[in-house]
């Protein structure tokens, strides 16, 4: 268990680095983002995630990569939303729509680190009230640990008005050491997705998955079709449950649990050859993003399950990749 300094913010402001180590699994993590760096298991050489040496990357090509996105992950559609008859309006950081929580989301902020254990971190991050133009003080504490054979998300947030969360971790995984999740098998109890626009906001239809490339309710090869794109795992949050499988080609497997409603599928088709771990070149198809979270545009569908939080709630959302051969 330690903490070190991993690198400096363009304006001077330091980057530690958080060790965590348990019976199967060591993970590094950053507190910009409450980022995921680095995923090692007991006997397997390679990394079971996708990230950077350096903070450079993070700002780019790596954006969003091992980081925490919010306060909602996914996308707004036009970036508004109308809440208790107010319209509200928010960054509009990729065309025009509002992407995992604007330009300044959680994912490149300084959490502070209000606990720290050999096997988990508790970090903290409070958001001002009009903050990427979302209304309400956002106070979130996410705890992070590597206990058991899971790599473990117990995330809380709390605010003084009425607001949309949707907290996601956005890690890329790869589960072999081929480099490409391409041969990597995935399994989904979904039976409905989201159709989307050319911008990718939800149409509002609630697909059935049947005969597309959607479905995995039934273990499938991962192929090419171009994935990015919200699983409905259920119409609310629930219970923790086990909601998928993912399997690689060298004896490991990987279970998603979690409480949240929906499954985000990114393919990573967008990695050029950056450098990441252990000296690896990060091409196309690196890694995959299994993000569980709030259905995407949920603000403006009724229909979908709902985002918002108000005073005098929790928010509280649990998800568990677990680990074993």
């Amino acid at each position: 268990m330690r903490s070190e300094i991993f690198g400096h913010l363009p304006d001077g402001r330091p980057v530690k680095a958080v060790r965590l180590r348990g019976a199967k699994l060591s993970a590094t993590l950053l507190t910009m983002g409450a980022t995921v760096q680095d995923l090692r298991m007991e006997g397997f050489a390679h990394p079971l995630v996708l990230g950077f040496p350096t903070l450079a990357p993070y700002f780019g090509e790596g954006l969003y990569v091992g980081a925490l996105v919010g306060r909602v992950a996914n996308r707004i559609g036009g970036g508004r939303f109308t809440l208790d008859g107010h319209e509200i309006r928010v960054d509009a950081n990729e065309g025009g729509n509002l992407l995992h929580g604007g330009s300044d989301g959680i994912h490149h902020h300084i959490w502070d680190i209000e606990d720290l254990g050999a096997e988990h971190v508790v970090f903290t991050l409070d958001l001002a009230d009009g903050h990427m133009g979302f209304p309400g003080r956002l106070t979130i504490r996410a705890e992070i640990s590597v206990a058991g054979d899971a790599l473990s998300f117990d995330l809380e947030a709390r605010s003084d008005a009425a607001t949309p969360v949707s907290l996601a971790h956005h890690g890329y995984f790869c589960l072999d050491d081929s480099g490409d999740i391409r041969g990597h098998r995935l399994k989904v109890a979904a039976d409905h997705w989201l159709p989307v626009d050319a911008a990718r906001i939800p149409t509002g239809e609630i697909a059935p998955v049947d005969g597309t490339a959607f479905d995995f309710r039934a273990t499938r090869v991962i192929s090419p079709a171009g994935y990015d794109h919200n699983l409905c795992l259920s119409a609310r949050r629930e219970a923790l449950r086990s909601v998928g499988r993912l399997e690689g080609q060298s004896g490991l497997l990987m279970e998603i649990g979690t409480t949240e409603p929906g499954l985000q599928i990114y393919d990573g088709r967008h990695f050029t050859g950056t450098l990441g771990l252990d000296g690896r070149s990060y091409a196309s198809y690196a890694g995959i993003a299994l993000e569980t979270q709030g259905w995407p545009d949920a603000v403006n569908h009724p229909a979908f399950p709902d985002t918002i939080l108000r005073p005098g709630e929790i928010w509280r959302a649990l998800t568990r990749y677990r680990f074993y051969e």
